[in-house]
């Protein structure tokens, strides 16, 4: 055997995975993507289905043509892990997907009105959506159709797949949260957003909800620019706001959140808020752990990741 190349003894982690080799002969420092093809074409999987993981420290081997095997830390005699992660669904349908959903419901709650609620008053005909009713469902309309056009034209994704099943957990979050439950309980006849407008919080409202769309989108061009279309490059990525904390982004959305609460004013949309800044804070510390470890000094370090001076 060539010094060159190493043998890897394979074992399947969790389902048997038929056809699986026991070992295999590759060279050190062929790209990742030669051990993921190999096996994919081994066992009759689709490559998108496979996860390996080294057996010393369960690290993921990643399927990266820009990482070779040596880099990775596997030696000949080393032992890796394959699991078969069931079926797949690209990224970018799961994106679609998750934010039809508020784009479906919003409106819907909103003209059903009238076969929804009972009415206020038996005399007098169901009242009109108020005039922060619709301007909350055009704002909540407007962030989703952004995060459409997002997912469709500016987003470019590291991974191209995960699991088909956690779909119906990644959805659960706006379908329901932010569609079913914030929908109900912002068009309700009682609701705060039926009682006379406050204009200082409206006004204040929809100027944070702007900056923070314009903010966010800005941010993600930015991120999209540093991967080639179809790339699994990362780079550091910079600018202002880059500089003042790791995901500005996440920063941008909550603001356009709150701005949003300070019309709704409804303690559905604090629910979402929550949840949403919550879901943000744990991304945004990985990213942080991610560029340090990737980048070593070559990074600034960040004390702030989401929101300055908080978090």
């Amino acid at each position: 055997m060539s010094s060159q190349t190493i043998t890897l003894i394979i074992s399947p982690r969790g389902k048997p995975i038929k056809t699986l080799p026991p070992q295999s002969e590759v060279p050190r420092n062929a790209p990742a993507t030669e051990l993921y093809n190999y096996l994919a074409a081994a066992s009759g999987t689709s490559v998108r289905r496979l996860r390996v993981t080294k057996g010393s420290d369960g690290q993921l081997v990643p399927n990266r043509a820009d990482v070779s095997l040596k880099q990775t830390g596997l030696m000949d005699g080393s032992k890796v892990f394959v699991k078969d992660l069931g079926p797949q669904i690209s990224w970018r349908t799961v994106f679609v997907i998750e934010y039809l959903g508020p784009i479906v419901i919003h409106p819907l709650v909103y003209l059903l009105r009238p076969y929804i609620y009972a009415s206020p008053n038996k005399l007098f005909p169901f009242p009109a959506p108020s005039s922060l009713q619709t301007l909350s469902l055009l704002l909540v309309s407007l962030h989703f159709l952004k995060r459409e056009y997002e997912t469709i034209f500016v987003h470019r994704f590291s991974a191209a797949t995960m699991p088909l099943r956690n779909i119906f957990k990644n959805s659960a979050h706006y379908w329901i949260i932010g569609g079913l439950n914030m929908a109900y309980w912002i068009y309700r006849p009682n609701a705060p957003t039926a009682k006379p407008m406050n204009v200082y919080f409206t006004v204040l409202g929809v100027l944070l909800f702007f900056i923070g769309e314009i903010g966010n989108l800005s941010s993600h061009l930015t991120l999209r620019d540093l991967r080639s279309n179809g790339g699994k490059e990362r780079g550091i990525p910079r600018g202002l706001w880059f500089e003042l904390v790791t995901c500005p982004n996440y920063m941008f959305e909550t603001m356009a959140w709150v701005g949003v609460f300070l019309i709704t004013r409804d303690s559905a949309t604090v629910i979402f808020l929550v949840v949403s800044v919550a879901m943000m804070c744990i991304w945004a510390k990985k990213k942080e752990r991610n560029y340090r470890k990737e980048f070593g000094d070559k990074y600034k370090k960040k004390r702030y990741t989401i929101l300055p001076g908080i978090y």
